[in-house]
């Protein structure tokens, strides 16, 4: 089914229990679909002769701490039949457990250890949750809004110890120079028409 307005059409009237809502977008059909749905809903994609979504892209999410259902989980499917693109969007709470879909796409493992790392989302049925891109006794979650940009701790190397350390992060403001007139700072010379006022 090559025309995304048929297939968005189509998966309402066959998955009315899973599809929320569709909207088509840059060229991709984007459908919400309903938490406990999910897995079902996936595995239908993936076996529907209309549909043959085989190939997991990717699993990511998005993070609306305003919201009630702080994250969105946010699913990319290629069909290689059709060549047609599917991103699926599942809205959960902060306390909310998405299931696992590493039975249907064994890819998935890796994906959703990434999410959980980076956000903080838990997968049930997972085989082996735990943080693929941060260090083990990292704290906090990187890509949730309210995680500061500096993080909560620096790691260096101490040449007296001998090994790698872990300390509090301290950002020293009284060497800073903040003259907010070039961005050349540091330089020792004056750019054209970037000389400053001299008061």
């Amino acid at each position: 089914m090559a025309d995304l307005t048929e297939l968005a059409a189509y998966l309402t009237e066959k998955r009315p229990d899973a599809v929320l809502a569709t909207e088509l977008a840059f060229g991709e059909l984007n459908v919400t679909v309903a938490l406990p749905a999910l897995v079902s809903f996936i595995g239908f994609l993936t076996v529907d002769p209309a549909c043959k979504f085989s190939s997991l892209v990717d699993i990511t999410a998005v993070d609306h701490p305003e919201r009630v259902e702080r994250f969105d989980v946010v699913y990319h499917f290629l069909s290689m039949y059709t060549n047609a693109r599917i991103r699926l969007k599942v809205a959960v709470g902060e306390d909310d457990m998405v299931p696992s879909i590493h039975l249907i796409h064994p890819s998935a493992n890796w994906f959703e250890r990434e999410v959980f790392d980076m956000f903080g989302i838990l997968f049930s049925g997972h085989p082996d949750l735990r943080r693929i891109l941060t260090d083990y006794g990292f704290r906090g979650h990187p890509l949730r809004k309210d995680f500061p940009t500096t993080g909560y701790t620096e790691v260096r190397y101490d040449e007296a110890q001998k090994r790698v350390v872990y300390e509090p992060v301290s950002l020293v403001q009284e060497y800073r120079q903040f003259d907010f007139m070039s961005p050349w700072e540091s330089a020792k010379y004056i750019l054209p028409g970037d000389e400053k006022k001299v008061g």
